[in-house]
């Protein structure tokens, strides 16, 4: 059985750090449909709409960023350390979600070859096989220590979900609903 604080605990403007493939999209979609506020994807503020994840110029990204944590209420998963000060100025509360390796290998490609509706989609939902994303899976493998060390610096109270496990087990704690999309 597993322990965790009140969801009340993190206020209306939580953070959800992790590594790619993790399930920080859709914990972020159901603890905002929990709370009754906005549930923002930061995927969504970087990449172009229907497009195959093409990113948006560097200037473009900040400002749409900036402008979403300016708003009283929120729920945000993405990490993009760049603009993490900015985010973690403004923010209640950090869940930091993990799982294994192979398990985000899975979801990629599930999610990609099948086209698997899913949280924090681009508009259009093109995706593809990238082998730059294989890579990127391999090298934040570790990213979730990261994340750990920026919620333990913060401040701010957090909580570390290390796998699907536990986070099955927080979603029952907190009565929460996966969103079918």
């Amino acid at each position: 059985m597993h322990e965790f604080m009140p969801i009340e605990d993190l206020g209306r403007r939580t953070i959800i750090l992790g590594p790619t493939n993790a399930g920080k999209s859709t914990l972020a979609v159901a603890l905002g449909n929990k709370l009754g506020v906005p549930t923002l994807h930061i995927d969504l503020f970087r990449h172009l709409p229907n497009t195959d994840w093409k990113q948006r110029p560097d200037e473009e990204f900040a400002a749409i960023h900036d402008a979403a944590i300016a708003g009283p209420e929120w729920v945000m998963d993405g990490n993009y350390t760049k603009l993490l000060p900015q985010r973690l100025a403004r923010a209640t509360g950090i869940i930091v979600v993990d799982d294994h390796l192979w398990r985000r290998y899975w979801r990629y490609f599930r999610r990609t070859l099948g086209h698997v509706p899913r949280a924090g989609a681009l508009e259009g939902n093109r995706d593809s096989i990238k082998w730059a994303m294989i890579q990127w899976l391999w090298r934040t493998r570790n990213a979730a220590l990261a994340s750990r060390r920026h919620a333990i610096e913060s401040g701010l109270p957090y909580l570390v979900v290390q796998d699907q496990t536990q986070l099955q087990a927080l979603y029952k704690a907190w009565d929460l609903s996966p969103t079918p999309f």
